[in-house]
């Protein structure tokens, strides 16, 4: 085959209409051969291209006439010294880095390791087995698609709802869906899940990881899977198995469809990426892509012991965010999700990780400097699952400008609250009012706070009101997987019940948990099929179930269609009232003339809180007035943005409360809008109180009510 000597940059295979451009970073390598398949199944490949051309450490090669649609991956020579860091294996077929498009998925065998399975030297023996017939052949694209006037949404952080979902998990039962596009990137783009999302008032879907990722041999071996994708080895190829059709790189114009579908009905994209491991694990995994083309620049080593991995994220290996070259992985993978895929953000795995220079997590590194200073990727929501499993790593409330983060401290404090433990008041003050004491101090606003009360780790909304203990049996790990820490409550019975009192008590704290997340300053994120009371059984760590454990059962009951409806509201209420969604902190003080301060807090018997209050007796209820004529922000046009006034009752007591409205000026009157006490279907006057009269509040409820003032 003829070839040229092509170009160092775009890293990757790159189609310009006449040939493709082969090009792949080793620093470390002697000599890198090119392998063309004649098929996503070939076993062998039909030709070796051996790459003359090195560049600034990047190996490359031109071949005139090659067309989009054929399949590649790579073979790199080297020292293989797994002492020194060094883990080369010309015998192991392996997947660009950059590959925008991988077919198949993993045949699994010993022939994936680099290192002789059984051997006493574990892996510092030397595998000669070649494992081609095994891997996923990478594929050449087309980048070609219409996306005619497409733009990005750009929904302001301040009236962002974001849902979290995953493709197949979403749409894998959805009877409104064709069947061949069950659980697939087409079917997100049906009008049945596109009205659901509009219908509820979703402004944002957060897309669990849906980078080519590899199912663990592990789990095969139990007859599970990856259903999470928290395992990725393509950091630019949209998963092939979450589309209708695999051929030749099909999928990647089906993700973009989804995007463009999305963006039509005024939905943002959000992707979870995992730049802070690779699905090659320790030292004891296989050889797939980074491990083979350079060990020793794509991964945090042991300085002491160069054989084994630093692990700041649990599944054996970190990215080396360090080397400039892994860095620039990163951020090409990022550029291209936005230019090519036309994403809207990312949410950041284990973040913590990715920004250790050394050891400990620095908010100054390399990795927040270059996406602070770019002009495309700064304008993007980024959002940090601020912490990782290395010492130090818990990082809520420490990341720089720019990033919003999932506030962990606010799901914790407000399942505390509703649960019904004492002396939480204190802290839930902070969180409903957007966490000013973790953000305000840098200079952050409230929308730094990504609140949620669930997401896919953990309880579903539906099992954190059902069970005391997780049942994870289903795993395979002896329930011994998943956090004992839940913050959760039966209401007296663990599991499914037909008693009608605990029936009810669980949806009445469902609606508390909702009121307060969509109540709450900050980004409201909604853990998805919440809406739709979707139980995994009690299962907090269902990353192997892709089945009915984690999939959305859209078959919905009474009770299921009520709380959709209800939540349907909390959000249509949010975004009728910008005093819910501020872009700046409360004051605690009158605001350009305002009769009342921004924000006020009460005690049941209808007098201000003290300093003492705080911790001495309160330590369930309370209520909190925000001045909507006390905003102090202006619109986009500069006009004064004024809302009504809203006060919120707490009572995450046991028994009932009475409570006395405030009454600072004569002629106030309050107007119930809302009682979490109150089920669907059940009548309750609606009786406009003044200021001074009391509000009988049941147990554990949460009422709110607006200020109608008259002469």
């Amino acid at each position: 085959m003829r070839t040229w000597p092509g170009r160092p940059y775009p890293l990757g295979a790159t189609w310009d209409g006449e040939g493709v451009n082969f090009a792949i970073f080793s620093e470390n390598a002697t000599a890198v051969e090119l392998c063309l398949f004649d098929g996503p199944d070939s076993p062998q490949e039909s030709i070796r291209i051996r790459l003359e051309e090195r560049t600034d450490q990047v190996w490359h090669v031109y071949i005139p006439g090659l067309w989009p649609g054929h399949h590649y991956g790579y073979r790199v020579h080297g020292p293989y010294a797994p002492e020194a860091g060094h883990r080369f294996n010309p015998n192991k077929l392996l997947i660009d880095p950059y590959a925008k498009s991988i077919a198949g998925t993993i045949q699994w065998s010993d022939a994936m390791f680099g290192y002789s399975i059984g051997d006493p030297k574990a892996d510092l023996s030397f595998d000669t087995r070649d494992n081609a017939a095994n891997i996923p052949k990478c594929v050449v694209i087309d980048q070609a698609f219409t996306w005619g006037d497409d733009r990005l949404p750009k929904t302001p952080w301040d009236k962002t709802i974001i849902y979290e979902a995953h493709v197949k998990g979403f749409t894998a039962r959805h009877p409104d869906v064709p069947e061949h596009m069950r659980g697939t990137y087409s079917g997100m783009t049906t009008p049945a899940v596109i009205d659901h999302l509009v219908n509820l008032g979703i402004t944002a879907v957060e897309l669990m990881p849906i980078q080519h990722f590899v199912r663990d041999k592990h789990l095969l071996d139990l007859g599970l899977t990856n259903y999470w994708g928290y395992n990725t080895i393509g950091f630019f190829a949209p998963d092939i198995r979450y589309a209708t059709s695999p051929v030749r790189g099909r999928h990647v114009r089906e993700f973009k469809t989804m995007v463009k579908t999305l963006h039509s009905a005024g939905i943002e994209v959000i992707l979870d990426v995992v730049y802070n491991h690779t699905a090659e694990g320790n030292h004891l995994g296989p050889t797939l892509s980074f491990r083979g083309v350079d060990n020793s620049a794509y991964y945090r080593l042991s300085s002491a012991e160069p054989r084994y991995y630093r692990d700041y994220s649990g599944c054996g290996n970190t990215l080396n965010v360090t080397h400039p070259r892994t860095l620039q992985l990163i951020m090409d993978s990022l550029r291209y999700w936005v230019t090519e895929m036309h994403v809207d953000g990312f949410r950041f795995d284990l973040a913590s990780a990715l920004a250790r220079e050394l050891h400990a997590v620095d908010r100054l590194s390399a990795f927040f400097d270059i996406l602070h200073q770019d002009p495309l990727l700064s304008q993007v929501k980024l959002i940090a699952e601020p912490w990782d499993v290395g010492e130090g790593g818990y990082q809520v409330g420490n990341f720089p400008v720019g990033w919003a983060e999932w506030n962990g401290k606010y799901r914790d404090t407000i399942r505390r609250y509703v649960k019904g433990d004492g002396g939480q008041v204190a802290e839930v003050a902070y969180r409903l009012t957007g966490s000013s004491d973790l953000y305000s101090m840098s200079g952050r606003r409230p929308y730094a706070s990504v609140n949620f009360i669930t997401a896919h780790d953990g309880f579903t909304l539906q099992d954190l009101v059902s069970y005391n203990n997780k049942h994870n049996d289903a795993n395979g790990e002896m329930n011994r997987d998943g956090t004992d820490d839940n913050a959760s409550w039966n209401c007296g019975v663990e599991g499914p019940t037909e008693d009608p009192a605990v029936l009810a008590l669980r949806e009445r704290l469902k609606r508390n948990f909702m009121t307060l997340l969509f109540f709450s300053q900050g980004v409201p994120m909604l853990c998805g099929g919440d809406e739709l009371g979707r139980t995994q059984m009690g299962n907090n760590n269902a990353y192997c179930q892709d089945n009915e454990i984690s999939w959305y059962d859209w078959n919905l009951t009474k009770a299921q269609r009520d709380l959709f409806d209800f939540i349907r509201g909390l959000i249509g209420f949010r975004k009728r009232h910008p005093v819910l969604r501020r872009r700046r902190f409360f004051q605690g003080r009158h605001i350009r003339g305002s009769e009342v301060k921004d924000i006020s807090w009460f005690k049941p018997d209808g007098k201000e809180m003290t300093d003492e209050d705080w911790y001495a007796g309160y330590t369930k209820s309370l209520a909190l007035r925000l001045a909507g004529d006390a905003i102090g922000e202006t619109d986009e046009k500069g006009r004064a943005i004024i809302d009504d006034t809203l006060l919120i009752l707490l009572n995450a007591h046991h028994e009932p409360l009475s409570f006395t409205l405030p009454a600072h000026k004569r002629g106030v009157r309050w107007q119930p809008i809302l009682d979490t006490s109150v089920a669907a279907g059940t009548e309750k006057e609606v009786v406009i109180l003044k200021g001074g009269e009391r509000y009988e509040l049941e147990a554990r409820s949460i009422a709110v009510l607006q200020l109608s003032e008259t002469p």
